[in-house]
């Protein structure tokens, strides 16, 4: 497959990975177009691999990690805009959005094994061979995530906005 093929059929499911990542749909755009300009420098080892999609994903999951920690190494104020519009009747867009509002409040370990093992639908051993980390730890992460998320819907209105490494009240391990 050649690289404008590729980017045609596969851009789209990395677009979601990385709005679920970031919970903005202009530093997903970016960390897409960043890891498909990298990828397209070096398409021809990339399409050697046994998994082009699989190789994309992780450097989009690494770019968004590295996104993440500049951000909490410099102090930068991470905001959520709330994109839904008032009285939406649609009430499984309004589900989606308190999705990606919750996801963003989790740390960014624990969002990214969510985001591979629910929207990708990878095992634990396969999400943790793509982050080089134990099948228990992913586990004990995912349990976390999951027990966070539930917080986070009992609770009544998530907060807006939050520092880099310093989640809502409700959120600390």
């Amino acid at each position: 497959m050649d690289f404008g093929e590729f980017v045609a059929l596969r851009s789209g499911a990395l677009f979601r990975t990385a709005f679920l990542l970031t919970g903005s749909r202009e530093v997903a755009e970016d960390l897409v177009q960043e890891s498909l300009e990298k990828a397209y420098r070096r398409w021809q080892r990339v399409c050697a691999t046994d998994s082009p999609e699989a190789y994309l994903r992780r450097m989009v999951v690494n770019a968004a990690n590295d996104r993440w920690r500049r951000q909490r190494r410099i102090g930068e104020r991470i905001e959520f805009v709330d994109q839904a519009a008032s009285g939406d009747p649609y009430a499984l867009i309004d589900l989606r959005e308190d999705l990606v509002r919750a996801l963003q409040l989790l740390p960014i370990g624990m969002r990214t094994v969510v985001v591979l093992r629910y929207l990708h639908d990878m095992d634990d051993r396969q999400v943790a061979e793509m982050l080089g980390v134990s099948p228990g730890t992913v586990q004990s992460q995912l349990c976390r995530a999951l027990a966070k998320l539930r917080t986070a819907q009992e609770s009544p209105s998530p907060p807006k906005d939050r520092r880099g490494a310093q989640p809502s009240a409700s959120f600390h391990s």
